[in-house]
């Protein structure tokens, strides 16, 4: 039995908490009782949260584009680093990166997360013997780390709008209808293994997938998520417009019968009218803002989305950093720099920004990846993470402040329970040492050869 002083249950804070885990499962939630001499005691219980999108290889480069380029270096400059990073990644590599990423986001919040899988081929651009050898290595990742998984294998066929050729820098992703076919289903076995692993599909974007490849990738979801990237830099919004007469999320909302099965990741430069209707399609938008600030890819029109109703998730994309606290505190501050005003994301006067945050990426986190609904219940799975009471950021903190000091303030975790395993003490994760010592060799390798 584990015992909190606080926790946040799905009905709200509750204090002096019992939690009994069963078979992997929440079977039991007792408040206002006293610690029992043989339950394992902690300060704050919060529920784990979703990452909603991953491309856990490129953690292997953070930091490494940060030189400058031309005058106007952006997005599409960094994409030139990150293209010649991967061209001598081997599938032992793929998995020690993938491991270390998945590590560092259970230390740090996360406790499922969902992997944008689109490194598929080998160094030359052929298919391994295997054809989802690479989709292995993440699923052996998820493995040996516990996170929660939800796989999404990405078609990618072009470089851009209309079904422009493949550029040699992305020999590795290229798919057609008829392998991407092969590599789900295969994706689908692999998974079997796995503890609550889930499938979804991944339409790159509509850069990379023409409107006839995009109607036959869907389905293949079996009506699990499908993601995709949509409006994340201007340039891509101006050469959709002219490809088609409109801009990405309104073709999408126009052709592609989005609706709460859909995640579309950046969401980021939307009309007022695209993003109220986002919002009111039942999808997700799967945001970013580290790597969004990173990139400098631009700001999400946060105000009208939650005016509307739209539903969110938080991710990590390029792994710069991780962590869900610095996603959430970016998501606001973002919003505080382009508006030039404080505590934008509650919709009503006296809300907490970190409880309206949590709140949000907590649900739409969870709807993202086609999981149930998130939270401390009875019969959900046992997937959360403590706050040290003894932290000095926690000091006289009680409830939403509690989440207010964890967002804003650096309260640490401590330990993070994974289907009712604990996977990190002490803020350390238990395989820490043997996934940062392979993770060292093969960075070694890779930057010194």
């Amino acid at each position: 039995m584990l015992w909190f002083e606080t926790a946040l249950l799905s009905e709200g804070w509750a204090h002096d908490v019992r939690i009994e885990i069963r078979n992997d499962l929440i079977a039991r939630i007792e408040t206002g009782v006293p610690a029992l001499p043989r339950d394992e005691r902690h300060g704050v219980a919060l529920p784990g949260l979703s990452n909603v999108h991953s491309h856990a290889f490129q953690r292997g480069m953070a930091g490494l584009a940060e030189i400058r380029g031309p005058a106007d270096d952006d997005f599409w400059t960094w994409r030139e680093v990150m293209y010649h990073f991967l061209d001598r990644l081997t599938p032992d590599d793929l998995e020690a990166i993938t491991a270390l990423a998945y590590i560092e986001m259970l230390e740090r919040g996360f406790t499922r997360v969902g992997e944008f899988h689109y490194l598929h081929n080998d160094p030359a651009g052929g298919a391994y013997k295997h054809p989802a050898e690479l989709a292995g290595r993440i699923a052996a990742a998820a493995e040996q780390t516990g996170i929660g998984l939800t796989l999404l294998p990405v078609f990618y066929a072009h470089s851009n709008f209309g079904g422009a050729p493949p550029k040699p820098g992305q020999r590795r992703f290229i798919t057609n209808p008829k392998s991407f076919a092969r590599l789900v289903d295969d994706s689908r076995k692999i998974i079997l293994s796995l503890r609550d692993a889930n499938l979804g599909v991944a339409p790159h974007s509509l850069r990379a997938v023409t409107p006839e490849e995009l109607q036959q990738v869907v389905p293949l979801a079996n009506g699990g998520p499908v993601h995709i990237h949509a409006a994340e830099q201007t340039k891509e919004v101006e050469d959709c417009l002219g490809w088609s007469g409109a801009r990405p999320v309104e073709w999408l909302l126009d052709h592609a019968q989005v609706d709460a099965r859909w995640c579309l990741v950046h969401a980021t430069h939307m009309a007022p009218q695209e993003t109220t209707r986002l919002a009111r399609s039942g999808a997700a938008a799967g945001l970013c803002p580290v790597t969004e600030a990173n990139l400098g890819d631009g700001v999400f029109p946060a105000r009208i989305y939650r005016d509307a109703g739209g539903h969110y998730g938080i991710g990590t994309d390029s792994n710069v950093r991780i962590g869900a606290a610095e996603e959430l505190g970016m998501l606001e501050y973002a919003q505080r720099l382009a508006l030039r005003a404080r505590n934008l994301w509650p919709a009503s006067e006296g809300e907490s920004t970190g409880r309206a945050l949590f709140d949000g990426a907590l649900s739409g986190g969870a709807q993202a990846l086609g999981q149930p609904a998130a939270g401390l219940r009875v019969g959900a799975s046992a997937d959360f993470f403590s706050l040290a009471a003894a932290d000095p950021a926690l000091a006289g903190r009680r409830d939403d402040a509690i989440l207010d000091s964890w967002v804003f303030a650096g309260a640490l975790i401590d330990c993070v329970w994974r289907r009712g395993h604990k996977m990190v003490s002490a803020g350390r994760h238990c395989a820490r040492e043997s996934v940062v010592a392979r993770y060292m060799a093969v960075m070694g390798r890779l930057l010194t050869a």
